[in-house]
């Protein structure tokens, strides 16, 4: 995305005239410098269009305000605008950003903010206009919605909306188990919002450190988690769910997913292409 881009998609979402758009995002951007890393802000402004760079610029130690605080500002800066007003700009430039970032600066980004900015950012990544790239790639258009993923996990499945959601989320858990936290935060900007709970939970039970489970015991930690007790109906859930997951992360994440597994897990689960 070049700079004009940039400012057009802040303009349109946030509702706001081309000359302030301009302003307002740059002064957003200095903001969030404040609130960031020196060395996260620099990564940004990397890979922001070359106008934006200045804006990432700012002295001093890193702030410690929340959501409010930055809100605020944002609608100091307009005039004293209500919240609504300053909520839409903010989600707007961070609209534009993630587009022109990607989804691993943003979480990044995101990494680095309070747990109340975590909403913002999450609606902001799904207004994003897509990324310019390979038609199909998941890197540069928008996370996969959830519909959209248990409707795939379903048909392959044979199973209803509500044994789709089930099922992945009970396959999506047992994976985050098996493979390093790092790994399945790598995952996380790609799938939609609403199964990241499960990962979380993954995560939780292992503590973080890729627990050594066969692809037995990882299939019985599917039946359990389903509530179903037959190991040939968990193997197809977990097939389904796993080329879905393919569809979602694209190739790369996947095969460093997967690279983390035995070669059991990949002649069972994973479809040869």
């Amino acid at each position: 995305m070049d700079y004009s881009g940039f400012i057009t998609t802040v303009e349109q979402l946030g509702g706001i005239p081309h000359d302030r758009a301009q302003a307002l995002a740059c002064f957003t951007l200095n903001t969030l410098a404040q609130r960031i890393s020196k060395g996260e802000a620099a990564d940004l402004a990397s890979k922001l269009p070359s106008e934006l760079g200045p804006c990432l610029h700012r002295e001093g130690p890193t702030a410690t305000f929340g959501l409010d605080e930055f809100l605020n500002r944002i609608a100091a800066r307009l005039g004293g605008a209500d919240r609504p007003t300053a909520e839409r700009v903010a989600r707007a430039v961070l609209a534009a950003t993630w587009t022109a970032v990607g989804p691993k600066e943003y979480k990044d980004l995101s990494s680095e903010l309070p747990k109340d900015f975590q909403p913002l950012l999450e609606v902001a990544m799904l207004q994003a206009p897509p990324r310019p790239g390979p038609e199909g790639d998941p890197r540069f258009g928008r996370p996969m919605s959830l519909d959209e993923f248990l409707d795939r996990v379903a048909v392959r499945a044979g199973l209803d909306r509500e044994g789709a959601r089930k099922a992945t989320e009970a396959v999506l858990e047992a994976l985050a188990m098996r493979v390093t936290a790092g790994q399945v935060n790598d995952l996380r900007p790609f799938l939609p919002r609403e199964l990241h709970a499960a990962l979380d939970r993954g995560i939780s039970r292992s503590r973080g450190v890729a627990l050594p489970l066969s692809l037995e015991e990882f299939i019985n930690q599917v039946t359990q988690r389903e509530g179903i007790s037959k190991t040939k109906e968990a193997t197809r859930h977990a097939q389904a769910v796993i080329s879905v997951l393919r569809e979602a992360v694209g190739e790369k994440e996947f095969q460093d997913t997967t690279a983390q597994l035995p070669e059991e897990y990949r002649r069972t689960l994973v479809a040869q292409r």
